[in-house]
């Protein structure tokens, strides 16, 4: 049974609820950010793909942004009002609104809720498939991810990724039905792979938080020998997937294959030399280089198509 029980302070005023601050947390503006550069990226190259005129498609490109945003924030506001319990053990997220009592944890249900409702919206007046991929990712998020496996099994990061693959494809979408052009399927691969070896990293630094907090991530249950040699299972495979880029763009496809043999070997170097823990920072740090760059590759390499 799911504890609902919370730190709690004196609450905010009404009006305060909607200051910048308590509304970022909420809606975790940097996992918004991280996530529309995805979007963009994805539709970056769709634009590119069916060859279109980049302003031309400028309408779509602000709506997916606007609506992709509200999605996104929005899973997040559900996810803090559902995770508050755990939240109040962790060190990372002990300070959230929902937690401190600064709000009630149902003002951020209901918002969480109206920005998903709004954001699919929007999408809709894009293209009824972005939109769909919207609420796929909202949904993958709040109830296989939050609610059904975070708390349940070592595969909660693996259900999670379906969620985090979502946001490239949504900007795909925006442009182009096609979901199976091996563009859209290089770039959910790509997400998709990604993620595990960057949570993993986090894991192993947060494992004590983790453990407190009962939430069975991989080094919690099976150990940080086990996540590392996992990670390293999961750059191999996503080292191959670089080349379902190569009829798009020689260019992605070998800085994706680059920086990705860089990072498998960071993790093989340091396996045994460095302490978890630094292994663990070193892997996380470069997991988000390696997103970024490949991001604004996409998203500059496609001006020139």
């Amino acid at each position: 049974m799911k504890n609902t029980e919370v730190i709690t302070k004196e609450s905010l005023p009404i009006n305060q609820y909607f200051s910048r601050e308590v509304i970022s947390a909420i809606i975790k503006t940097g996992i918004i950010k991280s996530n529309s550069l995805g979007m963009v990226a994805g539709l970056c190259l769709a634009i590119a793909v069916n060859d279109l005129s980049f302003v031309t498609q400028i309408p779509i490109i602000i709506l997916a942004l606007i609506g992709t945003s509200f999605v996104v924030g929005g899973a997040g506001a559900v996810n803090n009002f559902y995770d508050r319990d755990i939240d109040a053990i962790m060190k990372r997220t002990k300070d959230r609104p929902t937690v401190t009592g600064a709000v009630n944890p149902k003002f951020a249900l209901w918002l969480g809720l109206a920005l998903f409702v709004i954001g699919v919206g929007i999408l809709f007046l894009v293209s009824n498939m972005a939109a769909i991929m919207g609420i796929l990712g909202f949904f993958f998020y709040v109830v296989p991810y939050t609610m059904l496996t975070k708390r349940t099994t070592i595969y909660n990061t693996e259900v999670g990724s379906i969620s985090g693959a979502m946001p490239p494809i949504i900007g795909w979408a925006a442009i182009s039905p096609d979901l199976f052009h091996p563009v859209a399927i290089g770039l959910f691969v790509f997400m998709f792979l990604w993620q595990p070896p960057h949570f993993y990293a986090i894991a192993i630094r947060r494992l004590e938080e983790y453990k407190a907090a009962g939430v069975p991530m991989l080094p919690v249950v099976k150990g940080i020998r086990r996540s590392k040699v996992q990670t390293l299972v999961y750059l191999v495979i996503l080292l191959a997937s670089s080349f379902l880029f190569l009829s798009f763009s020689k260019i992605i496809a070998f800085t994706m294959f680059g920086l990705t043999l860089v990072w498998m070997l960071l993790g093989i170097v340091g396996f045994k030399k460095l302490e978890d823990t630094k292994w663990a920072t070193l892997m996380f740090v470069f997991s988000l280089n390696h997103l970024t760059i490949i991001f604004a590759l996409m998203i500059i390499l496609s001006f020139f198509k």
